[in-house]
């Protein structure tokens, strides 16, 4: 036993001093400790510093326990010496100086500072001093200036990644980026977004190098071929132009191409549609012809050749990818129509063929699709009813048929599309009455049913919410009738809001912001104008050329998001109602050819954001309100109201010295007038009596005495007198 004893005690010390001496090189040195400490210290943690994406794992740093222990901390296994730091989306917010302490790190090999705040902060020359690197991401921290020389000393590195979100804020001179890129030659990805270049694209870089990402840099010159053989090349938003080389041999390992917004034309060669791995193919924005060819590939995922000249019929090929998520076609010139194959894409999240020349009916099964979260067919020429059943199973959020020859009634099955966000019907022949039951859709923000056939009164609903969150309604142009839907307006919660307090992101997802623009075709400030983005802040309602009557409701007055109101082209009366003065973000409001009347309210004059205002056409009375922005109205503000005056008029109000009067005169009722009539006709009868006693005694006096031409004198001086009394009376009256 005590042998067993003795063997136990002395395997135990051993595998104490086992891990004891293991343990021991990898304690971290204290003026590391010190240094990242120090460097910590230098900034405050903002949780909105960078993207919303905040890591709070740094705040928990202590000199209390060893460095190689900390969170986003690594040490090398033999000397402990620091050599990763991830500080990426840390929240650290401050200025990045020359002398900080973090360039004491001397052995780092990975420093990752993105996601930060150091806005303003110059790239420190000190970065080309920690000659271990291999991975350098300083991007979409705020950076500016020029970028340091002295990073192409790092001829270790494999990754290097700068941008900033401020365009063109960080500069890379010609010679510098040629440097660059001849130096550090055992680089595999190089990331330069938004950084001023001004270069041609250098042929000099790695041959190791995969990944070239130069988008925002100010590139020009033309493609050449050698940039081809990348596995991911993103060259968008920049100057180049001529075509893509046709002459490519062997592009085998190219996977992401990225090209879109430049000045690229002639046609798309035949060798890109027959790269085997292609996933990304993103050439909107260009100048290319011709047709689209037939991809042998089927790995494709992201397709965008929208805004360009392309010809012909979508090629069967795109509608038999399995994988495709986003294929955008929109602004060419396709034609032919849509094979009802689409269907089969599973994966499909986006698909947009709007502003083409397709033809024919829209298929029946694109209610089916289920993954489906855009549909944009707008701007075609599609035709027949929208026989498309929606069914319970759909996410779509955003559903744009605008601009074709579409007819029939708005289908019942749109209810089951319950994520809706954004619904265009607008510009077709649909032939119904109000869709009041699209209400129940809880997301909806955005519909437009402008340049239909609709009909009908727009009955009341019953819906407490019906309508909630509706930010942009377009009926304009149809034939709707009977009463303003003052119930409609009661249920705009969102318009209850002013915007700002819901900022101004724009409603739709994310996640299509980078790919997608859902446009939308409105009539503001007098002008049909396209928003490529609708924004929480854009409140619109627009129901004119219609054939409403009745008076404007003064529950419009609550509406108080509002930034464009259009009632114009209608037949409403009545007068405007004061609650308007509590749409203090107006922008613009149209009120003309109806027939409103009374006199225009002085306390619009509040309305300080009203840039555009047309009360023409309609029955107004009495002066118009004076001061701020009505101020800088024209006299086409006002056409057609016989009544008015006043400023930009040329009918002047009246008033002591001929200046117009900011109020209207004080109306009187019957009774009032008639006593007001009865003591004027006292005053004449009562000055008649005395002229002529006057009269008679000034004739005696003038064939007494002789004095003709004092008479004379005497007699006009008393006819300007009476001549200026009768014209300021008659202004009064």
């Amino acid at each position: 036993m005590g042998c067993v004893k003795l063997v136990f005690f002395i395997l135990y010390t051993f595998l104490c001093q086992l891990v004891f001496s293991s343990a021991l090189p990898h304690l971290c040195p204290e003026d590391q400790a010190h240094a990242l400490l120090q460097f910590k210290h230098m900034f405050t943690f903002n949780p909105n510093a960078s993207d919303d994406c905040y890591d709070t794992r740094t705040l928990s740093w202590s000199m209390s326990t060893d460095c190689c222990s900390w969170d986003r901390v690594l040490c090398d296994e033999t000397t402990g010496q620091v050599i990763e730091l991830d500080l990426y989306c840390s929240g650290l917010q401050g200025k990045f100086y020359s002398n900080s302490s973090l360039f004491q790190l001397s052995n780092l090999k990975r420093l990752d500072l993105s996601r930060n705040d150091f806005s303003g902060s110059l790239i420190s020359p000190k970065f080309g001093e920690l000659s271990s690197l291999t991975h350098l991401d300083l991007s979409h921290s705020g950076f500016t200036g020029v970028i340091p020389a002295e990073i192409s000393h790092l001829n270790k590195l494999y990754f290097l990644y700068i941008s900033t979100v401020d365009p063109y804020g960080l500069r890379l001179g010609p010679y510098n980026f040629e440097l660059l890129l001849k130096n550090l030659t055992q680089l595999r990805e190089i990331y330069l977004d938004s950084v001023n270049i001004s270069s041609i694209i250098p042929l000099n870089f790695s041959s190791y190098l995969t990944y070239l990402w130069l988008r925002r840099t100010q590139l020009r010159g033309v493609l050449p071929e050698r940039v081809f053989h990348l596995s991911y090349l993103s060259l968008s938003s920049n100057s180049l132009n001529g075509p893509i080389p046709s002459n490519v041999s062997g592009p085998q390992n190219l996977q992401r191409l990225y090209l879109s917004s430049n000045y690229l034309n002639g046609t798309i060669p035949s060798w890109i549609f027959s790269l085997p791995s292609l996933s990304d193919l993103y050439l909107r924005n260009n100048s290319f012809s011709g047709k689209i060819h037939e991809f042998k590939s089927k790995t494709l995922l992201y397709v965008s050749l929208k805004q360009n000249q392309l010809q012909g019929p979508i090629p069967k090929s795109l509608l038999d990818q399995q994988e495709l998520y986003y294929l955008i076609l929109s602004q060419n010139n396709l034609s032919g129509q849509i094979a009802s194959t689409v269907c089969n894409l599973k994966t499909l999240r986006v698909l947009d063929l709007g502003s083409n020349h397709l033809n024919g009916t829209i298929p029946h099964c694109l209610g089916e699709m289920s993954g489906l979260k855009v549909l944009d067919l707008n701007n075609n020429r599609l035709s027949g009813t929208i026989n498309t059943t929606f069914n319970t199973e759909n996410q779509l959020r955003i559903i744009n048929l605008y601009g074709n020859k579409l007819k029939g009634k708005v289908p019942p099955s749109l209810i089951n599309c319950r994520y809706l966000e954004f619904l265009d019907l607008g510009n077709n022949e649909l032939n119904d009455t109000f869709p009041s039951w699209l209400g129940g859709l809880p997301y909806l923000r955005i519909l437009s049913l402008r340049s239909n056939k609709l009909h009908g009164p727009i009955k009341d609903s019953r819906t407490n919410n019906s309508f909630a969150q509706i930010r942009v309604i377009d009926l304009s142009s149809n034939g709707f009738s009977g009463k303003l839907p003052v119930s409609l307006f009661e249920n705009f919660q969102a318009m209850k809001i002013i915007g700002e307090n819901s900022g101004t992101r724009e409603y739709i997802v994310d996640d299509y912001s980078s790919s997608y623009a859902n446009t939308l075709i409105v009539t503001t400030k007098g002008l049909d104008l396209e928003l490529p983005r609708v924004l929480t802040t854009n409140i619109i309602i627009n129901l004119s050329r219609n054939r409403f009557e009745g008076y404007l409701p003064s529950i419009i007055g609550d509406l108080v998001g509002l930034r464009s109101l259009n009632l114009s082209h209608n037949g409403l009366e009545g007068i405007i109602p004061a609650s308007l003065q509590h749409l203090s973000v107006l922008e613009s409001l149209d009120l003309s050819s109806n027939k409103i009347g009374g006199e225009i309210p002085q306390q619009l004059v509040s309305l300080t954001s009203l840039e555009v205002l047309n009360l023409s056409h309609n029955q107004f009375v009495g002066c118009i309100p004076q001061g701020k922005q009505f101020d800088t109205f024209d006299n086409s503000s006002y056409l057609g109201n016989d009544g008015l005056c006043g400023f930009p008029l040329s009918k002047d109000c009246g008033g002591d010295d001929g200046v117009p009067q900011a109020t209207t005169p004080v109306e009187l009722d019957d009774e009032e007038e008639e006593e007001g009539d009865l003591i004027s006709w006292q005053a004449v009868l009562m000055g008649f009596g005395c002229g002529l006693v006057i009269g008679l005694s000034i004739i005696y006096i003038m064939l007494s005495t002789h004095y003709p031409i004092w008479f004379s004198r005497m007699v006009v001086r008393f006819d300007n007198i009476i001549a200026a009394r009768m014209k300021r009376h008659k202004k009064r009256y």
